[in-house]
């Protein structure tokens, strides 16, 4: 029965993850599909660059949401089942949404970086480690004017935060193993970026 509802969690929250609202909202409202333009990425970041301010605020949100909505889902479940590691459910949620949104199964694989979808799990599972890692990145977006570092940057600090903040999550339980997880894939996802960083050819916004 266990295995059962870490099964279910995972395939609802992969299938959240897998709707790519960069490419449904630049096809409908911008007559093209993200990941043929710009840096090709379907990440807000990509958005803001080929399609403007207002569609990537709006896929910016709804990336966001679907990090929150996949950890609601996964309590909701655990609550109806009784389960006893409600921690974990929230785990595999938030793992599971991420790698949905990079290799969404509606969208041939091609997604995201998970930066948004990221952070908003994240917020509502540690609403004090979400808002330290998003200031964070935002003072280094503006003072650098490039995502990827503030990205890649608060990716990094995520885990070291949950190994010294204990208090603050909305369920209680061990959650470093798993900022590790998530903080690796993050920058994972980013590692063309990190080679640009490297090299001084990073693009940047503004």
């Amino acid at each position: 029965m266990t295995v059962s509802i870490y099964l279910l969690v995972a395939i609802i929250s992969y299938l959240i993850g897998s709707i790519s609202f960069s490419v449904i909202f630049t096809k409908k409202l911008a007559g093209f599909d993200v990941r043929e333009k710009g840096s090709k990425n379907a990440g807000s970041t990509n958005v803001l660059r080929t399609a403007g301010k207002g569609i990537a605020a709006l896929t910016l949100v709804c990336d966001i949401l679907k990090g929150v909505v996949a950890v609601l889902i996964a309590l909701g479940i655990g609550k109806i089942d009784k389960f006893e590691h409600m921690e974990y459910l929230v785990q595999v949620a938030g793992i599971m949404v991420v790698l949905g949104h990079t290799f969404p199964v509606f969208f041939k694989f091609k997604g995201g970086k998970g930066v948004a979808t990221s952070l908003g799990l994240i917020l509502l599972m540690n609403w004090q480690i979400g808002l330290i890692c998003l200031v964070f990145a935002l003072v280094l977006i503006l003072l650098t004017r490039m995502v990827s570092l503030g990205s890649v940057s608060a990716a990094i600090l995520f885990p070291v935060l949950t190994m010294f903040i204990t208090e603050n999550y909305i369920v209680p339980g061990d959650y470093r193993i798993f900022g590790i997880l998530l903080g690796l894939f993050v920058c994972f996802n980013h590692r063309t970026n990190i080679k640009r960083l490297l090299t001084g050819t990073e693009s940047k916004i503004f």
